[in-house]
């Protein structure tokens, strides 16, 4: 695929008929904020993009909606009565510019009484480049017919209801004739753009280890929206492509959230065990990647502070612009782990390997220069300032050090990732909203990074050119 001039980017979501959301077209540019009452349904279309996300990453439909919104029936626009076969769902799509040009997806789901994609569209082109249908309600398929323009004009095969069509074309269509390579193009594109999402949502409570979901307990599946939502689930960039997956014999699988799931999962981690979260997180992400809830932050401190010293500079320049009292520097130091007490727990095992914190038994902390005031724990500052750090921090790097999979097939400088934030000025104060914005806007202007976030408070971004502010709910 050639991305010399152009990098995928979704660039247009449609939420046609998604909880409170009915025929509303949102234009995307590098930097767009949602803003809007209470309700007025800011996280539930970053919830729309990130299914839309999982699914070109490969993951399943039920995986992809439980994890999100928690349940199929949350994501049925409210007062949608079902036809007579008892079957109501929703429909999302978007529009992904690139190398291939405009390509657009859309989707029709049926989440009652059986979760399946009944209707798939991609086009481009001028072109309908794939169409699924339900023919038939007692198989677990769909029938797909995709463009050829060779001497059969479309090809037609029955597909899996539980996955996004587009992201298996790939390791569908030979590419022999001009149609089926319009197709290929169309679709990585796509994939391409959905899969460089990185859902973001940093929390005070689990970066301090004290949350009642225990640290990394707001991975996927944590968080509650702006809106009083059930907030986006993290890590949707941490999943492989469907293309990946069919080199390895079958469907894309969740990749890098796996481990921390499952440490959720195992009983007494729910923020006392400290020992036991510290050796947890040696095994999931002990190479200094940055988690969605960014509880591991200390651990990549460490590691971005050694890798690219003029970033660091920037960050120590923004988080000092945003925190009261002095910073004159931001640094993760060494501590010994002694399987106890939130000192402990909030610590972070290792960075990449030959670091400080990669030492065996050794944990790092990251701190705050005060100057002559001294050393202060970044677990100490106020719930605003740890979220700014962490946002920051985001903005500031890139996929390799972000809890989610490279697109391996694209160079990483022809690669653009996009940050799904919501409630971006939560806990912050209008100074520290409009650095955090400022700092994003600089970071986009790159072309590198593009940024979909919420924010209650629109003022953050007023007077900053290149920032699109999006209305919702007028």
């Amino acid at each position: 695929m050639n991305t010399d001039t152009v990098r995928p980017a979704v660039t247009e979501l449609r939420l046609s008929a998604f909880k409170i959301h009915r025929g509303v077209t949102l234009p995307l540019t590098r930097l767009t904020l949602l803003s809007g009452e209470s309700g007025s349904g800011k996280s539930s279309a970053l919830q729309a993009y990130e299914i839309l996300a999982r699914l070109g990453s490969g993951e399943s439909l039920a995986r992809a909606v439980r994890e999100v919104a928690g349940s199929p029936a949350a994501c049925v626009p409210a007062g949608a009565r079902p036809d007579e076969q008892g079957r109501r769902g929703f429909r999302i799509g978007c529009t992904v510019d690139g190398p291939a040009g405009p390509v657009s997806l859309d989707l029709a789901v049926q989440a009652e009484p059986e979760l399946r994609i009944v209707g798939e569209r991609l086009t481009g082109g001028g072109e309908t480049l794939l169409t699924t249908a339900l023919t038939d309600p007692d198989r677990p398929t769909v029938q797909a017919a995709w463009h050829t323009a060779g001497a059969t004009p479309v090809t037609r095969a029955p597909l899996p209801d539980d996955r996004l069509g587009t992201s298996l074309l790939p390791l569908r269509v030979a590419g022999k004739t001009a149609g089926q390579r319009l197709v290929l193009a169309a679709a990585e594109q796509v994939v391409v753009a959905l899969r460089s999402a990185f859902v973001c949502d940093p929390r005070p409570e689990v970066m301090r280890g004290t949350g009642t979901d225990g640290p990394g307990g707001a991975g996927p599946g944590g968080g509650h929206g702006a809106d009083g939502a059930e907030g986006a689930s993290r890590g949707a960039g941490a999943r492989r492509s469907g293309r990946e997956a069919g080199s390895r014999g079958g469907p894309g699988k969740p990749a890098g959230a796996a481990g921390a799931r499952e440490a959720r999962k195992r009983k007494g981690n729910g923020g006392g065990d400290a020992g036991g979260w510290v050796r947890e997180a040696e095994g999931v992400r002990g190479e200094g990647r940055l988690r969605s809830c960014c509880d591991n932050l200390p651990a990549v401190l460490e590691r971005t502070s050694q890798e690219c010293t003029r970033r660091h500079a920037v960050l120590v320049a923004a988080v000092r612009e945003a925190c009261a009292g002095p910073v004159e520097g931001l640094r993760a130091v060494p501590r010994q782990a002694s399987g106890g007490g939130a000192e402990t727990v909030a610590a972070v095992v290792a960075g990449p390997v030959g670091s400080p914190g990669a030492r065996a038994g050794a944990a790092v902390r990251a701190v705050l220069d005060r100057g002559e005031l001294g050393e202060l724990p970044v677990e100490q500052l106020g719930d605003g300032e740890l979220r700014f750090l962490a946002l920051a921090l985001v903005l500031l790097t890139g996929p390799d050090v972000l809890a989610m999979d490279p697109v391996g097939e694209v160079p990483s400088a022809h690669q653009q990732m996009t940050v799904v934030a919501d409630g971006m000025d939560r806990c912050m104060d209008p100074r520290q909203a409009r650095e955090l914005v400022s700092l994003a806007l600089r970071m986009t202007e790159r072309g590198h990074v593009r940024l979909l976030g919420t924010v209650r408070d629109p003022s953050a971004a007023e007077g900053l050119p290149g920032v699109q502010v999006l209305h919702l709910g007028v």
